[in-house]
């Protein structure tokens, strides 16, 4: 295993990278990591959430599935996925700065203490505002960033009415997430705030053999 490139990205920053097709990325952590991806060669061509849950016939994806672009080419499969504890998320956006004051604003006017210690520890930024500047370099849009792979993310779906909802689970320990490029890809990464049990960094490798 030959490594190209390695990066931690603390919590609530971004990062991106190029990944060359053939290339693996491994994802390294305890906490929720928020990850876009783009054809290098055609940015318009990303990542797509409702399209990669059609090829893969599933919501929760894990060893052996596909990422897919907005055109239905594969870009990422992944490989290793080393968190039996939970799955990932395939549904939820992602969290943002308007998101956190939609928050704020739906708490006003009936805090209680506990309340308050939430609103005390809500972010100014998320991962949306992470991505917008480490996408920079590449001159990607803020409205063109696609809703994410949400790696270590574990949501409650109700069968019958649809709704989301988040868990507590994490890796019990760190724990990585390995994908392997079928395409010439931007990634880019968010290492979440994760409100809800607190976010940490996270470790990035791209290497090959």
């Amino acid at each position: 295993m030959q490594i190209r490139t390695q990066m931690t990205i603390e919590s609530n920053r971004g990062g991106a990278l190029v990944v060359a097709k053939g290339q693996c990325i491994r994802i390294e952590g305890t906490t929720i990591v928020d990850f876009v991806a783009f054809n290098r060669d055609n940015l318009a061509d990303r990542l797509d959430q409702a399209r990669s849950k059609a090829v893969n016939s599933k919501l929760f994806l894990t060893t052996g599935d596909v990422l897919v672009s907005r055109t239905d080419r594969q870009m990422f499969k992944i490989v290793h996925d080393g968190f039996p504890e939970g799955t990932h998320d395939l549904d939820k956006g992602m969290c943002s700065a308007s998101g956190y004051q939609y928050r704020l604003k739906a708490l006003g006017g009936k805090l209680d203490k506990q309340d308050e210690r939430a609103v005390q520890a809500v972010p100014t930024h998320g991962c949306w505002e992470n991505l917008i500047e480490a996408l920079r370099p590449w001159k990607v849009a803020a409205e063109d960033i696609p809703n994410p792979f949400n790696i270590f993310m574990t949501m409650e779906v109700d069968g019958e009415c649809g709704a989301l909802n988040m868990t507590k689970v994490r890796p019990t320990r760190t724990a990585h997430v390995d994908l392997v490029a079928e395409m010439d890809c931007v990634v880019g990464i968010s290492a979440c705030p994760d409100t809800i049990v607190g976010g940490k960094a996270v470790t990035v490798t791209v290497f090959e053999d």
